[in-house]
C-alpha cells in the first residue's frame, strides 16, 4: 500500500490530500507493475519547487483532475519494465519531472532518470536537482556568465539563489542580491553574493546604481515577477539581459516590448528548465556538470528545511509565506 498527496482541485495548501494510490488515475502509477520503457521507484527525499504551488493554485494548469504533484524526486528502483537496459534494481536516481513526486512509490519513464554518484546523498540529490540544473543553465547556457560578469540576482537567499549565487561566484561574477530581511542578506553573503540588498530597507534600484558606479548590470536572474518588475529594467546596463523565470509575488501583467528600447535596447528571455534538459543528451550535460561541482564541494546543496511527506501542505504554506531560506524537501 503506498500514499500520495492527491489534488482534486485548485486552491490552497489544504488542498493537497493525503490518501491510498489504489488506481492510475494519476498516471505515475498505484500499485502496479511499471509498463514498457518505465521503472518504479520507491522514493527516498523529494524536492519542493514554487512550479509545485503554481500548479496547485491553477496558475500552471495540471493535464487531469485529479492529480499528484512534485516535479522532483530521488528513489530507488524496485521494478523495472520491459525495454530498460540502462537501469537495475537498487540503483539511486533523481528525476526532473513528470509530475507526480508527491508519493511514497511511483513509475516513470526511465529515460527521465539519472543515476545519483556514490558520494551524493539522497537528500542533497532531491534539494539540488531542480535548483542545480537551474542554476546550470542560466548561467551557462541563457547568459554565459564570467569573471568580468556583473549580475544581479533576486531573492538569492531561496532554494534555487543560493545555489545560483554559489556558482556565479566559483565563475569569478560580481554578484549582487536582493533579499527580505537582513539576516536572509547575511545568509546570501555566505554563498557567494558579495553585495547583498535588503529590499525591505532599500531601493534595490538606487543601490545597484551606486555599487555599479551607474553602469548597471549585465543580466539579471529574477524569479520574484510582479514585485520587481520594471525596477530590474532599471538595472540593467545598454543591452543588458532581463531573465524572469519564475512569478513568485505575481505575474507581470502583458508589456508594451518598446520599453526595452526605451531602456536602452535591452533583451529579454523567459527561460525553462525542460526546454534546456528536453533530450537525453541535455539532461545527462545538466546533470553532470551539477554531479561534478557537488562532489568538488563547489556547491552547497544541503537541505535547510524538511518535512514530512504527508504534511506537504505546511511546507507549501511556509515556502508562499516567504518563512522559508535554501531548499526544502519532503520525506516519505
Amino acid at each position: 500500500m503506498s500514499h500520495a498527496q492527491r489534488i482534486y482541485e485548485y486552491g490552497g495548501p489544504e488542498v493537497m490530500q493525503w490518501e491510498v494510490i489504489d488506481d492510475t488515475t494519476d498516471g505515475v502509477g498505484g500499485n502496479e507493475a511499471p509498463g514498457a520503457g518505465e521503472v518504479r521507484l520507491k522514493h527516498d527525499a523529494i524536492g519542493v519547487n514554487f512550479i509545485d504551488v503554481y500548479m496547485r493554485t491553477g496558475l500552471y494548469p495540471a493535464s487531469s483532475m485529479p492529480f499528484i504533484p512534485g516535479i522532483e524526486g530521488v528513489g530507488t528502483v524496485t521494478e523495472i519494465g520491459t525495454g530498460v537496459e540502462d537501469l537495475m534494481i537498487g540503483d539511486r536516481v533523481a528525476y526532473a519531472g513528470p509530475i507526480g513526486a508527491y508519493a511514497e512509490t511511483r513509475n516513470i519513464i526511465a529515460e527521465r532518470c539519472v543515476l545519483i554518484p556514490d558520494e551524493i546523498s539522497s537528500e542533497i540529490a532531491a534539494s539540488s536537482f531542480v535548483q542545480g540544473m537551474t542554476a546550470r543553465f542560466l548561467l551557462k547556457e541563457t547568459y554565459p556568465v564570467g569573471p568580468d560578469t556583473v549580475i544581479l540576482l533576486h531573492a538569492s537567499a531561496g532554494g534555487a539563489g543560493r545555489l545560483i549565487a554559489q556558482w556565479a561566484a566559483h565563475l569569478g561574477a560580481t554578484v549582487i542580491g536582493t533579499a527580505g530581511s537582513d539576516e536572509k542578506c547575511e545568509l546570501a553573503k555566505a554563498n557567494g553574493v558579495e553585495h547583498a540588498i535588503n529590499y525591505q530597507k532599500d531601493n534595490f534600484v538606487a543601490s545597484v546604481a551606486d555599487i555599479t558606479e551607474g553602469e548597471g548590470v549585465d543580466v539579471v536572474y529574477d524569479p520574484i515577477g510582479k514585485d520587481t518588475y520594471p525596477g530590474s529594467l532599471d538595472c540593467l546596463r545598454p543591452r543588458g539581459l532581463w531573465v524572469p523565470f519564475g512569478q513568485a509575488s505575481g505575474v507581470i501583467d502583458p508589456i508594451d516590448i518598446r520599453i526595452l528600447s526605451q531602456k536602452k535596447s535591452l533583451y529579454a528571455t523567459r527561460p525553462m528548465l525542460f526546454d534546456y534538459i528536453d533530450s537525453r543528451d541535455d539532461l545527462l550535460r545538466n546533470s553532470g556538470d551539477l554531479f561534478y561541482m557537488l562532489k568538488k564541494g563547489h556547491l552547497n546543496a544541503a537541505p535547510s528545511h524538511t518535512y514530512a511527506l504527508k504534511d506537504a501542505s505546511e511546507a507549501h504554506r511556509d515556502l508562499e509565506a516567504r518563512k522559508t531560506t535554501g531548499s526544502i524537501i519532503l520525506l516519505p
